[in-house]
């Protein structure tokens, strides 16, 4: 597959450097490492995006995600080696990322459930999360970027 677009012209530059910036806040909050990647795993497939799935699955891989986990995540409900916290933040993700699907967006008990395992800060950047990488996806899917080339690290 051939990329539609490349990332190199001067305006997807620009836009792409803001929403790396914007990544790297939500990087550095205290929302766990291991949530952060599952949530962009989660929204990545729902999305069809393979060039996020690529980096998210190799670079939760490379810092020490279990296999099991990474294969259960679009099976989330019915695994059972995800921690009640990170069950909030996929069916967040997950409701967040199906906006359209539901009358209202993300549900009254969707939220107040990730208020139980979540702080306002972690909150912040879990809704950030979702954003940005429902951005990045669908950036990606528009695009057609290719999957499977990446090596882990390359992120920085």
């Amino acid at each position: 597959m051939t990329s539609r677009l490349s990332y190199g012209n001067p305006l997807a530059i620009a836009f792409v450097k803001h929403i790396n910036a914007a990544g790297k806040v939500v990087a550095d909050s205290s929302l766990p490492a291991a949530t952060q990647e599952l949530v962009k795993i989660r929204a990545s497939q729902i999305n069809g995006c393979g060039a996020c799935l690529d980096i998210h699955t190799k670079e939760a891989a490379r810092a020490g995600e279990s296999s099991v986990r990474l294969n259960l995540v679009a099976a989330w409900r019915e695994a059972t080696v995800f921690t009640e916290a990170e069950r909030a933040a996929l069916e967040l993700a997950e409701q967040g990322s199906r906006i359209a699907d539901a009358a209202g967006g993300v549900t009254d008990e969707a939220w107040a459930n990730a208020v139980k395992h979540y702080d306002e800060e972690q909150l912040a950047a879990l809704v950030a999360l979702i954003a940005l990488i429902n951005t990045y996806n669908r950036l990606n899917v528009i695009t057609q970027q290719p999957a499977g080339e990446y090596q882990p690290g390359q992120l920085g």
